[in-house]
């Protein structure tokens, strides 16, 4: 079956928007505070409007391939909630756990912190996959 462009373009628009919220959320009144200390604390300057308003194309960006993804191996797995999820473990593995693993890593952010985004992450993009590929099929997902 083919992948339904305008589908994929709603959904991905929906998820993205998710995501979006979910990152205003996590970087300003839950661990903005805790962010900025410790990008002072490696002499690196605060965020400038312009990478933030990039962070937000990004988001919407991640929301778009995600449903793309859901769109692309509902085929073989089926139309619904464990497909989604599948979809959303997918998309986090790589855009999320995967990076921040290396960040760590590298002592850009502490692991207290890097597991509170990647935890945070995982919820966010679950949430964002189940609406996006509801929006997708224009229906109720099982």
């Amino acid at each position: 079956m083919a992948i339904n462009p305008v589908g994929v373009i709603k959904g991905g628009l929906v998820a993205g928007l998710i995501i979006n919220v979910c990152e205003f959320l996590l970087n300003v009144p839950v661990a903005g505070a805790r962010m900025d200390q410790e990008i002072a604390a490696r002499n690196l300057p605060p965020m400038a409007p312009s990478t933030i308003g990039l962070f937000v194309v990004m988001c919407f960006g991640l929301g778009l391939l995600l449903v793309w993804l859901y769109a692309a191996i509902r085929s073989r797995f089926g139309p619904g909630l464990g497909t989604a999820m599948r979809a959303g473990l997918i998309v986090w593995t790589l855009a999320y756990l995967w990076p921040s693993i290396t960040n760590a890593a590298l002592g850009m952010f502490s692991i207290g912190l890097t597991v509170l985004a990647v935890l945070w992450g995982l919820g966010e993009v679950l949430i964002a996959s189940i609406a996006g590929a509801y929006v997708y099929q224009e229906g109720p997902i099982s």
